[in-house]
């Protein structure tokens, strides 16, 4: 009879794991990734997708062109002298997400380093989110908790406090 309740108690922490996460979710405009296939992805040749996978890390990640926030798939299209499908069909088959995505995971990655980092402690969010390339709070909100499944705040307190946590251990040494 023990186990029952034990049992029923996991599944309620479960229920009310997903709802928190669908409040966040919901809170943050978040919506699950759905499946599609584009027809055009097929016509694109895989010699023609590799050299454009190159082309763009490099101008994305190699040039941190992802930090400027009016950077489109149009924009880098012209920059690489083909159109949009292409870029598109490229993210979507080489790296497994849309173009926005694939943008957003660079500056989130580069804005998880600012938010750690002493230089930077005195930058509130929304400056580290304009650093990083995000035109408004609301969308560096719901792309650092996609990725991360935490708010920039709580990743930046987290982190804090085990930096703070260590340092004490290194003293008591």
């Amino acid at each position: 009879m023990k186990k029952n309740c034990i049992f029923a108690e996991n599944l309620s922490d479960i229920r009310l794991i997903q709802l928190m996460k669908d409040a966040v979710m919901t809170k943050y405009n978040i919506i699950e990734k759905q499946e599609r296939e584009a027809a055009y992805r097929s016509l694109v040749s895989p010699a023609l997708m590799d050299d454009l996978k190159e082309k763009i890390l490099n101008v994305i990640v190699m040039q941190k062109k992802y930090k400027d926030k009016n950077y489109s798939a149009k924009h880098l299209a012209i920059d690489l002298g083909t159109n949009t499908r292409y870029i598109s069909a490229v993210v979507n088959v080489r790296f497994h997400m849309n173009y926005t995505s694939f943008v957003n995971k660079y500056r989130i990655e580069e804005a998880m380093s600012i938010l750690v980092d002493k230089r930077y402690q005195h930058l509130r969010i929304e400056e580290v989110s304009d650093m990083v390339g995000f035109a408004n709070r609301q969308s560096f909100y719901a792309s650092f908790y996609k990725i991360t499944g935490i708010t920039p705040k709580e990743y930046k307190v987290q982190h804090l406090a085990s930096a703070a946590a260590a340092m004490v251990k290194k003293k008591s040494k």
